[in-house]
């Protein structure tokens, strides 16, 4: 049913601001004059499928969606009609943009269309995943099986983002609590110190000079400052967006020491993982590969998936490509081949997938005990740069009472 915003005047007077889920206009002002509201203005909230955006300002988060997902699978496995199960829904969830969306799905539904093709006029909502698979899903007849599986493997990415998140979450507080003592003590402490020293008039160590220098730079420059960080953050994003640039970003992050084989790990997770679910799902290998390929954010892990795929549309082995490109580690490669041989590649797949977000999860927290550290090194670096400039000089001048 389709959803509407409207404005009023209760009987106090007071402005009123509320939607309501009913089937035409006409019921829904009728129901609101019985509120005992004086209707104002009214209008129907849709989401624009065919533009990739909702008209609602932010998105539907993957929490919501996942909680939607198993909430219509348990509807769907009670015996519910999908019709009916999506009008349940769209009373029950929080989320205005998924609400909106979840009452347009009914209506699509409701007019003939199949869930999998109503889905994909919401792009920005339901991935290529989610998609073939609620395809193949309602091909099977397994429709529910198969949400529930989409609730899982949405759940899981939630947490490992989470859990990412999570880890950077300090390092980045303490670098941003860092940058601005350090401009504090730059702009406001330094140039007092400064007046002391250059009373004295005496020569100054090179250490104090910098600091002065750095410090004088600030208080007359600080536009600059933030203008060469806008233009790096820019310069940056768009050469990373470039196909030159993010070949060789990707290239270079992955050779990392710590971050390379986090990047590796999530990237192999994910590729198993997903592949696994899908080919679970009901969806074909082809089709499989062409959408794990997109979820890959490493472009040369991403190439070597497509060099897979046509090599399993040539009757070859799908693993050969994934070895030679170095990507992929050999145990990984060696149980793929061994699942394909012995015709069990999906549980093999869920097995590795498995294992590597158990060494993901461990890598994250080893990243997080390393990155302590080194912020607070480099403030205590920087702490200890600014008292030597400061004490030097007075100790200087001590020794010559």
């Amino acid at each position: 049913m389709p959803i509407y915003t409207y404005k009023g005047l209760d009987r106090s007077g007071k402005e009123v601001k509320n939607s309501i889920n009913i089937d035409s206009i006409i019921t829904a002002k009728q129901r609101i004059k019985s509120m005992g509201i004086m209707l104002i203005d009214i209008k129907e909230q849709r989401a624009q499928g065919g533009s990739s955006f909702l008209k609602f300002s932010g998105k539907v988060k993957v929490d919501d969606l996942a909680m939607m997902t198993r909430q219509l699978a348990t509807l769907i496995k009670a015996k519910i009609q999908i019709v009916e199960a999506l009008a349940a829904l769209t009373d029950q969830v929080d989320n205005e943009n998924l609400r909106i969306v979840l009452s347009e799905l009914r209506q699509k539904v409701n007019e003939g269309a199949s869930l999998a093709n109503a889905l994909q006029d919401y792009p920005k909502v339901f991935d290529s995943v989610y998609i073939n698979m609620v395809e193949a899903g309602e091909a099977s007849g397994t429709l529910e099986i198969v949400l529930l599986r989409l609730a899982d493997f949405t759940e899981s990415q939630v947490k490992l983002k989470n859990k990412i998140r999570g880890a950077m979450t300090y390092p980045v507080i303490m670098g941003i609590f860092g940058f601005l003592m350090m401009n504090v003590i730059f702009i406001y402490v330094i140039p007092q110190i400064a007046k002391i020293f250059k009373s004295m008039k005496k020569e100054l160590p090179l250490i104090t000079k910098v600091c002065i220098w750095i410090s004088e730079f600030l208080q007359n420059y600080w536009w600059l400052v933030f203008l060469l960080i806008f233009l790096t953050i820019w310069g940056t994003n768009k050469y990373l967006n470039s196909v030159k640039g993010k070949s060789n970003w990707d290239a270079f992050a992955i050779k990392l020491p710590v971050f390379g084989i986090l990047i590796k790990m999530i990237n192999v997770s994910r590729f198993c993982s997903t592949l696994a679910t899908l080919l679970n799902s009901g969806v074909p290998l082809m089709t499989a590969m062409g959408i794990v390929k997109n979820l890959i954010s490493n472009v040369h892990m991403k190439d070597a998936i497509e060099r897979s795929r046509i090599s399993i549309s040539e009757g070859a082995s799908m693993v050969a490509p994934l070895a030679a490109s170095g990507y992929f580690p050999t145990l990984v490669t060696h149980m793929i081949r061994l699942g394909e041989r012995s015709g069990e590649l999906e549980p093999m797949l869920k097995i590795i997938s498995e294992n590597y977000e158990d060494q993901v999860q461990s890598k994250i927290g080893g990243l997080t005990s390393i990155l302590e550290p080194i912020m607070m090194i480099f403030l205590g670096l920087a702490i200890g740069f600014i008292v030597f400039a400061v004490v030097i000089p007075m100790m200087n001048m001590n020794s010559l009472h």
